[in-house]
């Protein structure tokens, strides 16, 4: 999940303004470890040291309880540097079907990506990004890194630390086929402390009203492919998370191989600290090139 801060910025080359007007735009310290109609074109710009190559599109697809908003920090960071950026909109529906839907995304992006998974987003691009050779890194932010069998709900209980399950505000829904299920909220009164709790409260409280909730079936839905097998990764663990207990976290990234970035954060780092993540997925993107 997700939910701001000044950063470096590099003054723009008239190349460079012109790519980013050209793009589709979202609305939200390493450790030893180490929409428009049109596609996105992606095109060469200009940067500190010259011209480059093309640079990747950004892809950000947020988690359970957020929307793509939660990456705005990040997105105007990206945008700054000259990346084009997409934020996808989850449905949090389920890992197969969620996947199924950015796929159809990542068809119409052109160029290489770079995909970005914050918390239960993690669990779609790990799907989404298999087979595909236009993917070119994988970035999980506070995120699952599901193998095949796993699931969200078995990877949050791995190891203690989470206090999700008290916090949540479960309602009973039925789908237009009949399909009744259980969609999960954050109790407002319980958000900021469990999913925000190094954002100012005032943000926090206008995350905590216009989250969106996750069908709790997609908690218990077992992953079937691990892209992290096959594309390298990249990892931002957060030692502050009362979602995603930061030894579940490591377990995952250290499995994968990923480059680790530990930030004493809590589960909205992209919120309360975007400028970290800002570096963690421009290393990412600068390795693919």
């Amino acid at each position: 999940m997700n939910l701001k801060g000044a950063g470096e910025r590099r003054t723009m080359t008239g190349v460079a303004a012109a790519v980013l007007a050209a793009a589709a735009f979202g609305a939200f310290a390493p450790t030893g470890t180490a929409g428009a109609d049109a596609p996105v074109e992606v095109a060469a710009i200009a940067g500190e040291g010259g011209a480059y190559g093309p640079r990747p599109t950004v892809v950000l697809e947020h988690g359970a309880f957020a929307d793509s908003s939660s990456w705005s920090g990040v997105i105007s960071r990206l945008r700054a540097d000259g990346y084009p950026v997409v934020a996808a909109a989850n449905p949090l529906r389920g890992p197969h079907g969620d996947a199924a839907a950015l796929r159809g995304l990542l068809d119409h992006v052109k160029g290489p990506k770079v995909l970005v998974g914050h918390s239960y987003g993690g669990s779609v691009i790990s799907e989404a990004a298999a087979d595909r050779t236009d993917v070119k890194a994988l970035v999980y932010v506070a995120a699952f890194l599901p193998a095949p069998g796993e699931t969200a709900l078995e990877l949050t209980g791995k190891y203690p630390g989470s206090t999700l399950p008290g916090a949540l505000d479960p309602v009973p829904v039925t789908d237009p086929d009949g399909t009744r299920g259980t969609d999960l909220y954050i109790r407002q009164d319980e958000f900021r402390h469990q999913f925000a709790a190094d954002v100012p409260r005032d943000e926090a409280a206008l995350a905590a009203a216009g989250q969106r909730p996750i069908a709790q079936a997609a908690l218990e839905e077992k992953a079937t492919v691990a892209a992290w097998k096959a594309i390298p990764s990249w990892a931002v663990v957060t030692t502050r998370d009362l979602n995603i207990p930061p030894a579940a976290q490591r377990f995952m990234a250290e499995r994968a191989g990923a480059r680790i970035t530990e930030v004493a954060a809590s589960h909205s780092v992209a919120v309360s600290r975007p400028g970290v993540v800002t570096r963690v997925i421009e290393s990412a993107a600068r390795a693919t090139r």
